[in-house]
């Protein structure tokens, strides 16, 4: 590999990137201790095995984003459930 440039200046002020920098970048799990990457939650996680949910882009009103994301984790899995709900009782066909 050849000479890089260091990335922050002698006030150490960060430079901008350039794409060359960005293709030296490694996944976090590569390069951190096990030590750390417990300390800090990080999760290896496999492939799913079947997937049983495909993934969309929805636009929703801020008022049912914020009453979902209120309620914290797992939100999103909550309105998968309301819909389903709704559906029980609202055939669509």
């Amino acid at each position: 590999m050849g000479k890089t440039t260091p990335l922050t200046n002698e006030e150490g002020e960060v430079r901008e990137l350039s794409a060359a920098d960005l293709k030296r970048f490694k996944p976090a799990h590569e390069v951190l201790p096990a030590s750390l990457q417990k300390t800090l939650g990080m999760k290896q996680r496999g492939p799913q095995k079947s997937p049983t949910k495909q993934m969309t882009t929805i636009r929703l009103s801020p008022e049912v984003m914020s009453a979902f994301k209120a309620t914290g984790a797992g939100w999103q899995t909550r309105i998968d459930g309301a819909l389903k709900d709704w559906l029980k009782t609202n055939p669509l066909g």
